[in-house]
């Protein structure tokens, strides 16, 4: 059974005012563990993204404990699940070095093709990655309910935010999402968090916002099509 590990000591840029680790920065240690274990696996950008195949995020899930704290260590742990026919499931958690429980998380991944954006099946192209079960999963992200919005803005993606993919990454919208609503700046704390990622966003597309919600945030976004929903939930 293959688990990735990796031990983090978190810095002043990984945490916020209230130097908490931040939403977009715990995304980007989930996106990058998975890159490595997949690289690890044998299935890396030789066999991917040389290759014109991107893996794209669908849906992700978080389940919190406690947030991490400026200049504390923690271990963050990744293991791929079963793969699903064009989806590949990955499971993650994050710890303290002393191995204080502190989340959970659970995504879904896809290979997509670079030049027409249409999806990949795996097995034409050689990726298989064999799943792990080691007992400590949380449930598969879902689709995100639609939730009541209360307010509204457009918002045009910069260059700032935009990957190797050619799009938006992951990470930006939580940054978007606590820069709407005032829960993160007022200082609550996270308990979960809930993406579906429907379209992509490119360079200098406009996304129309909508948030809102009452002990928790709903927000979407959307240009001529449905980009993204987002469901974050405080204590």
């Amino acid at each position: 059974m293959s688990v990735y590990r990796e031990e983090f000591l978190l810095r002043s840029k990984d945490v916020d005012m209230f130097r908490r680790l931040r939403s977009s920065e715990l995304f980007r240690l989930l996106q990058e563990a998975s890159i490595r274990h997949t690289e690890q696996l044998g299935m890396g950008r030789d066999k991917t993204l040389d290759r014109g195949i991107l893996w794209v995020l669908l849906m992700q899930r978080v389940e919190i404990t406690r947030m991490p704290e400026y200049d504390e260590s923690v271990v963050l742990k990744s293991w791929p699940g079963k793969s699903m026919h064009l989806l590949f499931p990955r499971y993650y958690s994050l710890e303290t070095a002393e191995g204080e429980p502190l989340l959970k998380a659970s995504a879904m991944w896809s290979l997509v093709d670079e030049k027409t954006r249409k999806v990949v099946f795996p097995e034409k192209v050689g990726v298989v990655i064999k799943g792990a079960v080691t007992g400590e999963e949380i449930a598969m992200p879902r689709v995100v309910a639609r939730g009541e919005c209360t307010n509204e803005r457009d918002f045009t993606v910069p260059y700032s935010f935009i990957d190797l993919n050619g799009h938006m990454n992951n990470t930006r919208y939580l940054d978007l999402a606590e820069d709407c609503a005032g829960a993160a700046a007022e200082g609550k704390l996270l308990k979960s968090i809930a993406v579906e990622y429907q379209n992509e966003a490119r360079l200098g597309d406009t996304l129309h916002l909508r948030w809102g919600g009452e002990g928790g945030v709903y927000l979407c976004g959307e240009t001529d099509r449905p980009v993204f929903r987002m469901q974050l939930e405080y204590t």
